[in-house]
C-alpha cells in the first residue's frame, strides 16, 4: 500500500533538502499533516513561496539580503578593512561575535578543480574592485582549511601581492575546551603555526 498521493509528494519534496532521507522525510510529513494547523501550513507555504522573490545577493558584498545593498555594506562606520568568506552563514557567525566591525566578501563558494569551481565561477572580480575603490587596508582571508579552502586563500594573497595592502589568514587550530588527544594533525599543525608569546 502507498501513502496517499499528497503526502508522498511532500514526503519526496523533504527528501530534496540536504541531510534528509526517507525515514525523516517520512516523519517530517507526518509532523505536518497531523500537528502542525493550517494557519501554520500556509505560513510556512509562503515562507518557501517568498525566499526567491524577497532575498537577494548584497551587490557589493555578495552576502544574503533584504535589499540590493546589505546593511554592513550601507553603514558608513565600518573599517575599512575586509573579512573574505565562502558564504552567508560565516558573515553571520562573525557578527555574533561584536568582535570585528570591518566589512566582509562574499565568494559563494571555494576554488575547486575536482568539482569544475574555477575563478571566474567565484565572486573575486568584485572583491578586487572594493579593494581600490573603498580603499580598504586589510583583506583577512577566512575560508576552511580544507584543501579547495587553502587554495583559495592562496589565489586571493597572489591576486594581492601586487597592491601595497595588508593579508593575513585567520587562526585555525583547537577549540577552546578541546582534547589534543582527539585532534587531528592538520588541526595540530595549524595550532602551532597560529601559536602566539605569553
Amino acid at each position: 500500500m502507498r501513502y496517499p498521493e499528497a503526502l508522498q509528494r511532500l514526503i519526496e519534496s523533504f527528501q530534496m533538502l540536504p541531510g534528509i532521507g526517507p525515514k525523516t522525510a517520512e516523519r517530517l510529513a507526518f509532523f505536518a499533516f497531523s500537528k502542525l494547523s493550517e494557519e501554520d501550513l500556509l505560513s510556512f507555504s509562503r515562507n518557501l513561496l517568498t525566499l526567491k522573490s524577497d532575498i537577494h545577493y548584497c551587490k557589493n558584498c555578495g552576502v544574503l539580503a533584504d535589499n540590493d545593498i546589505c546593511e554592513i555594506c550601507s553603514n558608513p562606520i565600518r573599517e575599512k578593512r575586509i573579512i573574505v568568506v565562502e558564504g552567508s552563514k560565516d558573515v553571520i557567525i562573525f557578527e555574533k561575535t561584536n568582535q570585528y566591525q570591518g566589512k566582509y566578501h562574499v565568494l559563494n563558494g571555494l576554488i575547486s578543480p575536482m568539482k569544475g569551481v574555477s575563478p571566474d565561477d567565484l565572486n573575486f572580480q568584485s572583491l578586487f574592485e572594493r579593494i581600490e575603490n573603498e580603499q580598504i587596508t586589510e583583506v583577512v582571508i577566512a575560508t576552511s582549511a580544507t584543501i579547495e579552502g587553502e587554495m583559495t586563500a592562496l589565489y586571493i594573497k597572489n591576486s594581492l601581492e601586487k597592491l601595497n595592502i595588508d593579508v593575513s589568514r585567520i587562526g585555525y587550530g583547537l577549540p577552546a575546551g578541546g582534547d589534543i588527544e582527539y585532534a587531528d594533525e592538520i588541526t595540530l599543525i595549524k595550532a602551532l603555526e597560529g601559536r602566539k608569546k605569553m
